[in-house]
């Protein structure tokens, strides 16, 4: 018996449906280039399962292709950014004794210059224990400061065997152009006391205070901050010497623009 070869042309309209297909008969080297166009897939048919590992390369996106609009909120941490990006969050300031003044009116000692025996040469200003003393320093804050409150660590020594606790305070206030300087601090907040170790001119680090409110804080300011020895809060009885003020701010801005 002879057979008609079966063409195009003798197969009705439709007739060769998916279940005329024995399994694994349609490979991928029967589509023809370019067979397969988005209007061919139906509506979420291409699922994440049906993606290879790494088979989205960056080269397989369009130019512009991902927005913001498409990442998803949260979607990008801080261990996916590039570690020479800089990031709002908290930074310092370190002030010196040497940028600091007594205050007028129950200031510290002035500015001394001590040498040691070996090493560094110390600029610090003495703070006496028989009653609280003060001094001032000013800092112009980047304008990527969120105006907010800010924190400290007072950096100090004790010439002497003296045990007792010292205790630090700041407040600050700050001037935008044309404000009247003739304005109070803000709220004076004490750290707490830090004990010194007992031998003559070690370091002394106290531990974060809590947060101090600036008045007047805003961008573009001049702030003035005072620092004291309280001594109702302190039991050391010799001179504290303080050495320099850490400031710890908070940016919310990556940078000054």
């Amino acid at each position: 018996m002879a057979f008609t070869k079966v063409s195009n042309s003798l197969l009705a309209d439709n007739s060769v449906t998916s279940a005329k297909f024995a399994d694994g008969a349609v490979t991928s080297a029967k589509f023809a280039d370019g067979a397969v166009t988005s209007t061919k897939i139906a509506d979420d048919a291409v699922t994440s399962a049906k993606i290879a590992d790494s088979a989205v390369t960056s080269a397989k996106f369009a130019d512009g292709a991902v927005t913001s609009a498409k990442i998803a909120d949260s979607a990008v941490t801080s261990a996916k950014v590039s570690s020479d990006i800089k990031v709002a969050g908290v930074e310092t300031i370190y002030v010196p004794a040497a940028a600091m003044y007594p205050n007028s009116t129950a200031g510290c000692a002035d500015l001394e210059q001590v040498e040691l025996s070996n090493g560094p040469e110390l600029k610090c200003l003495d703070f006496d224990a028989s009653s609280d003393e003060n001094a001032q320093f000013t800092v112009a804050f980047p304008k990527s400061w969120n105006e907010g409150t800010v924190t400290f660590q007072a950096f100090f020594t004790v010439t002497g065997t003296n045990t007792g606790t010292v205790a630090w305070g700041l407040s600050g206030v700050s001037f935008a152009d044309n404000a009247d300087m003739n304005t109070a601090f803000g709220t004076n907040v004490v750290a707490t006391a830090k004990a010194h170790s007992g031998t003559s001119n070690d370091m002394d680090v106290t531990a974060v205070s809590g947060a101090v409110t600036i008045t007047g804080a805003a961008v573009d300011t001049q702030t003035y901050f005072q620092v004291m020895r309280d001594v109702s809060a302190d039991t050391q009885t010799g001179d504290a010497r303080l050495l320099g003020i850490k400031l710890f701010f908070t940016t919310d801005a990556s940078n000054d623009a």
